[in-house]
């Protein structure tokens, strides 16, 4: 799934007499497509290739099985989910910080005893339904705060992760909650084709977002949005209804992740999604989506997320401190953004929460 740059060209630069400085470069057709999205998808795929190799090389066997590489594709799958939310919140120029502790309250209240007996007796969807709403709800009170009440996304966030992650323990008592529901363990943990459940849950995820961003009406408008706020409301964009619906996309994403690490772990727990939120930026910023908005990818952020669960998987079959794995993520994301301001080639512009 390539994805179209969504870079626009300034006419101001054309010299008079209709020749432009950049005339040359268009005659090296090579050059114009590794500096769009697939060259920078290219990049991505090379950079999971080399890690493959590593892993390949320091673990063998242990690490090239197929029991091993399912592994990875669990690991990955909630996280993905997740990062697929963040993405369009990113492209539109905002930031959602709550993501993880959202998460982990749906996982709470989705796996209360009275929600389980109530599942029970009806179906096990019913749990699933839970967790979307808390996600949702979520989402959009952190779009109405920061759309109309002005307030900066990274503080409103910021504020929703401490709160949600103490209320999912005021709400559990710190306790773990474990679902007894086995419909509900039996659906999430089995396989289709041989591939389990999560992983199909993360594909389908990827390919709806792929498509909302790429071919639908919302995802030009969430890229103009980031592209220049003001231009965009210019233009007739009803951007503060937009920017709720995406905090509202953003929490239900975060709900379906809940689902999933409902369904992996067999329990509800207020620690659940705990820093996910970071690991979920990180892998957007490095799939190539700009932090100040304008330009989005979800194959870049499939990308970005399998190369840190695959870095991670390597870590462990090394069995390596995870303060070296840390030491290594930041600098990944320290090298993504450096890289961000040295290609990008839209102008920054002054935007709002």
């Amino acid at each position: 799934m390539s994805e179209p740059n969504t870079t626009v060209a300034d006419p101001t630069n054309t010299p008079p007499g209709g020749s432009s400085s950049s005339s040359s470069s268009g005659t090296n057709p090579l050059k114009n497509a590794l500096g769009g999205s697939a060259g920078r998808s290219l990049g991505l795929v090379v950079a999971l290739g080399l890690l493959v190799a590593v892993g390949a090389i320091t673990s063998g066997d242990r690490f090239l099985n197929v029991e091993n590489w399912l592994t990875i594709l669990r690991y990955a799958s909630i996280l993905g989910v997740v990062s697929i939310g963040v993405t369009f919140v990113i492209t539109a120029g905002g930031i959602d910080l709550s993501v993880g502790s959202v998460l982990g309250l749906a996982t709470v209240v989705a796996s209360l005893t009275s929600v389980q007996l109530a599942a029970t007796q009806s179906s096990w969807l019913l749990m699933v339904l839970v967790a979307l709403a808390v996600g949702a709800g979520v989402g959009l009170l952190n779009g109405v705060v920061i759309a109309y009440g002005n307030v900066v996304a990274f503080i409103a966030t910021l504020a929703t992760l401490v709160g949600a992650r103490g209320l999912a323990e005021l709400i559990s008592g710190r306790s773990t909650q474990i679902v007894t529901n086995r419909d509900f363990s039996k659906a999430m943990r089995g396989e289709f084709l041989g591939i389990p459940v999560l992983v199909w849950i993360f594909i389908l995820a990827a390919a709806v977002g792929w498509f909302l961003l790429n071919r639908t009406t919302f995802g030009r408008r969430t890229v103009a949005i980031g592209g220049n706020r003001e231009a965009a409301r210019l233009a007739g964009i009803k951007v503060k209804r937009h920017l709720v619906a995406l905090y509202v996309l953003s929490g239900l994403f975060a709900g379906i992740g809940a689902v999933m690490m409902l369904g992996r772990t067999t329990a509800g727990t207020s620690t659940h999604g705990l820093l996910l939120e970071l690991d979920a930026i990180a892998a957007v910023v490095v799939g190539g989506t700009l932090l100040i908005g304008g330009r989005g990818t979800i194959t870049g952020t499939v990308l970005g997320v399998l190369i840190f669960a695959t870095l991670t998987n390597i870590f462990t079959q090394n069995n390596l401190d995870t303060s070296v794995q840390a030491i290594v993520k930041g600098t990944i994301i320290v090298v993504a953004v450096l890289l961000q301001q040295r290609f990008a080639t839209k102008q920054p512009s002054k935007r709002g929460g």
